[in-house]
C-alpha cells in the first residue's frame, strides 16, 4: 500500500471511529485530524470536503465489515429459515466490529442523515439495496424449492427482516446484548411461520 493509501485509509478508520461513537453531525474535520498525525492539507487531497470522507466511509470502512456478515451465512444452506437466522445471529453477534452500546453504524447513519442529505440517502439506500437482493435471492429459491408459498413476496419479506435487525440494533442500546438472545428466538419463530 502507498503512503497516500495509508493515511486515506487511516483517515477512513479515524473517522468511522468517532462517527460510531459520536454521530456523522458531532464528528467535525478537526476531531478527526487531533487523532492521526494528517495535516488539514493531507485530508483536503484525499476528500474534498466532509461529506465526500463520510461516504467513502460508508463505502470503504462499514460496507467492508458488513458484508461479509451478510453474504456468507446466506451461501450454502438450502434451508432459507436456517440460512436467514444464521444471518441475523451472525449480524447481532458474531462481530467486534460492532459494539452493543452503539449499535449498527449502517443503522445509526441511516437515522442521522438519511433525512438530512441526498448523498448519503443513495449511498446508504444502495447499501440496503445490496442486503434486500441478497436475503431476496435466498427467499426465491426457498420460494423454487416449494420451502415457501409463491404468494410471498421475496423483497417485501427481507426489508421486513432489515427493518427487525434495525429495530433490534437499536433497542440493543438501552437493554444491552441480551436483548439480541429474546428478539433472535421471535425472529427464529417469524421465520418458521413463513409458509
Amino acid at each position: 500500500m502507498s503512503k497516500a493509501q495509508t493515511t486515506r485509509s487511516e483517515i477512513l478508520q479515524k473517522a468511522f471511529d468517532l462517527i460510531y461513537r459520536k454521530g456523522y453531525q458531532a464528528t467535525s474535520v478537526d476531531d478527526i485530524l487531533a487523532t492521526t498525525q494528517v495535516t488539514k492539507g493531507a485530508f483536503y487531497y484525499h476528500f474534498k470536503n466532509k461529506e465526500e470522507m463520510g461516504l467513502a466511509t460508508v463505502n470503504e470502512v462499514i460496507h467492508k465489515a458488513i458484508r461479509p456478515l451478510i453474504i456468507k451465512p446466506l451461501e450454502g444452506n438450502e434451508d432459507f429459515r436456517e440460512a436467514i437466522y444464521g444471518m441475523m445471529k451472525a449480524m447481532l453477534n458474531d462481530h467486534t466490529f460492532f459494539k452493543v452500546e452503539y449499535g449498527c453504524p449502517l443503522v445509526n447513519l441511516i437515522d442521522e442523515m438519511a433525512p438530512l442529505s441526498e448523498g448519503f440517502q443513495k449511498t446508504l439506500k444502495l447499501q440496503l439495496f445490496e442486503w434486500q437482493s441478497a436475503i431476496g435471492h435466498v427467499l426465491n429459491k426457498g420460494i423454487n424449492a416449494g420451502q415457501l408459498s409463491k404468494d410471498h413476496n421475496a423483497e417485501q419479506i427481507a426489508l421486513y427482516i432489515i427493518a427487525g435487525y434495525s429495530g433490534a440494533r437499536n433497542i440493543g442500546k438501552i437493554y444491552g446484548r441480551e436483548y439480541y438472545s429474546s428478539f433472535l428466538n421471535q425472529f427464529k419463530n417469524y421465520l418458521h411461520s413463513l409458509k
